[in-house]
């Protein structure tokens, strides 16, 4: 098992194909990328912790009253996001990504 591992590990790390996809993932380091990271990923699970319970029952409210099939897909779709409040994982990720942009930008 511990072989398999490392090999898989081995595999990973010299595969240039995974080192282009997360060089494409990565966004620039410039005022942009820290927005975007910060309107995308931080500042939704923010709301979520704060008031994810009221959105979610306002969006099932606006499930029940609109009349429209593509009216009620998103207010659907808004209760599931906000469903259970915010996502400590998400908020984790957000806040790598935003570490990892300022590690490269204090880098170059």
């Amino acid at each position: 098992m511990k072989n398999r591992l490392r090999d898989i590990f081995y595999r990973a790390k010299t595969n240039p194909v995974l080192h282009q996809s997360a060089k494409s993932l990565k966004p620039a380091p410039t005022i942009w990328g820290f927005l975007g990271i910060t309107l995308f990923f931080i500042f939704p699970e923010i709301i979520g912790f704060w008031r994810g319970r009221e959105i979610a029952n306002w969006s099932h409210r606006m499930t029940l009253e609109t009349p429209e099939a593509t009216g009620r897909a998103f207010y659907w779709l808004l209760e599931k996001f906000f469903e259970d409040g915010g996502s400590y994982l998400n908020l984790s990720i957000g806040i790598a990504l935003l570490i990892w942009l300022v590690y490269e930008w204090k880098k170059s």
